[in-house]
């Protein structure tokens, strides 16, 4: 009986040490990984599909290199799918900081409070335009040739969530008669390509008669010989719109934000500035982008 209760409570007091030992150890890993975590996790970057999949590959592959040297931690991006995947990445704190068009930047400052911080030089103005083309064999020669016998027109839009690939242009045909939404319209048909240079191939291809999309990334697939500018014409421009910014998450601190622009800034490789068509880049607010906002709310994407 003796032998019995010594063998019992030995074996008591070893579980006892032993689930003591692996408290301390759980403990210490937590204690570690939240240093960890404060010291520098990854950073985290969703960028808006203004090309299609794998245009930009190289480009962010190299600014993720630069970015990881910089910030003195690990830097992932990731190219999302659509524009929408990216506002609601930011939203539900899934990513630091995005590339957005001008439109989705002001639906995600206006949902979750992103801040830009950073936007793109076209030949040294942060400047873009939306533009209207058609292929070169057809007869218009302006938007009013095109929409004078709109029920022969098939027009073709980006994203929905574009800003020169849909809200831009979809307000001047609004306010021109001829289009209220996807499904009210005086044209023959309308579709959403998805992306701008699956809309200038369409309307090379005569698939559509004109489409929308944005100047800077027509003159680059025109640079880069993925579309032929002797078989396209633009037949309207837009007034200026504010570049694409970069934004961050609303909980950024200033020296991180510091970081980042100090780096962008200092960008010269030009896989990076070519993949958006860009000669550089400079600091942007949310100040930048009331214009766009204003056309959001007109268009119904917010409220006032």
């Amino acid at each position: 009986m003796k032998k019995w209760s010594f063998t019992m409570l030995f074996s008591l007091c070893m579980v006892l040490l032993l689930a003591a030992c692996g408290e301390t150890n759980d403990e210490t890993n937590t204690d570690e990984q939240a240093d960890e975590n404060e010291e520098g996790g990854t950073f985290t970057i969703g960028v808006i599909p203004s090309q299609t999949e794998g245009e930009m590959e190289q480009a962010m592959d190299n600014l993720q290199s630069i970015l990881n040297e910089e910030m003195k931690q690990e830097v992932s991006i990731e190219v999302y799918p659509d524009y929408n995947g990216v506002v609601e990445a930011m939203n539900y704190d899934q990513i630091d900081m995005a590339y957005f068009g001008p439109l989705t930047y002001v639906i995600a400052h206006e949902k979750g409070g992103a801040e830009a911080i950073i936007t793109q030089l076209i030949d040294g103005e942060p400047f873009y335009y939306s533009y209207i083309i058609t292929h070169k064999d057809n007869p218009y020669e302006s938007l009013e040739d095109l929409l004078a016998s709109p029920e022969e027109v098939d027009f073709a839009f980006g994203d929905p969530n574009s800003t020169s690939g849909s809200l831009i242009p979809s307000i001047e045909l609004q306010d021109r008669g001829v289009y209220q939404s996807e499904d009210e319209h005086s044209f023959n048909s309308v579709r959403f390509t998805g992306s701008h240079d699956a809309t200038a191939l369409a309307v090379q291809n005569k698939q559509v008669s004109a489409g929308a999309i944005d100047s800077a990334i027509y003159n680059q697939l025109v640079e880069s010989g993925k579309v032929d500018d002797e078989q396209l014409k633009t037949i309207w421009q837009s007034e200026e719109l504010f570049q694409y910014p970069w934004a961050v998450h609303p909980d950024t601190d200033q020296e991180t934000i510091e970081t980042l622009q100090e780096t962008f800034l200092g960008i010269e490789d030009e896989v990076i500035l070519d993949a958006f068509g860009a000669s550089g880049f400079t600091e942007a607010s949310n100040e930048d982008y009331e214009a766009i906002r204003d056309a959001a709310v007109k268009q119904g994407y917010m409220e006032e």
